[in-house]
């Protein structure tokens, strides 16, 4: 009984600030971190969104240059033209132990080492890639057991309310079951955006390194051909 017409008692009220007018110190603790998290969450999420849109556009401008490029120093100067790709910071790793082979020994003769500065830049921009996704997780985890947090808070006072007032009225019951439903929402609603968000993200960063892997193929068969390997 006290759900559904806690719920119609819900539908009643003007406004989310009327719902949460009569809260008490805790109630609006609990709203006050559930916007900091919500806030913070989707900056990430409009700046992540920023970040691998302009990664994706440069790398496959780039792939194509790189591509057309008939050898290492063709490639060294197309580069220069994409430097925002995830893919250019894997190039310039790879190229600078390609430079100090050839400095030292006159030739390339350690793919091995080539590989492995690839592999750090590679691991180099997938953390760059990643960094603040963490916080999207914890949003989304979190978020939903202080919003549960919110709705105790609210039953108890509800409950402490109706033990008050000697009664079972809805009038005494309702506005606390009311103000731990808006805790429950706004929980989720901190959570959702984020949850989708970090499973979004995280796909795109699978496909970014398996980009990056491929390039450092492509790459080294450049080196194969330019120093006759």
């Amino acid at each position: 009984m006290f759900p559904s017409a806690a719920v119609a008692l819900f539908l009643q009220q003007n406004s989310f600030i009327d719902l949460v007018s009569h809260g008490t110190v805790l109630t609006y603790a609990v709203l006050g971190v559930l916007v900091i998290f919500s806030i913070l969450s989707l900056t990430i999420i409009f700046s992540k969104l920023s970040s691998f849109g302009a990664a994706r556009q440069s790398d496959e401008r780039f792939l194509r240059a790189f591509r057309k490029a008939g050898n290492l120093e063709a490639a060294m100067v197309a580069s220069e033209q994409y430097r925002p790709s995830p893919l250019v910071a894997v190039f310039d790793h790879g190229y600078a132990e390609v430079t100090r082979q050839v400095t030292a020994r006159g030739g390339v003769s350690h793919g091995e080492s080539i590989n492995r500065s690839l592999q750090l830049g590679t691991n180099e921009q997938i953390a760059r890639l990643e960094r603040n996704l963490s916080w999207l997780a914890t949003t989304a985890s979190v978020s939903p057991f202080i919003g549960l947090l919110g709705t105790v808070i609210g039953i108890i006072r509800a409950f402490q309310n109706l033990g008050a007032a000697g009664s079972t009225s809805l009038r005494a019951v309702g506005p606390g079951i009311s103000e731990a439903l808006v805790a429950t929402a706004v929980g989720l609603v901190a959570a959702i955006p984020a949850a989708v968000a970090y499973n979004h993200f995280g796909h795109q960063l699978k496909e970014l390194g398996g980009r990056m892997d491929d390039f450092s193929l492509e790459f080294l068969n450049l080196i194969d051909r330019s120093f006759g390997e």
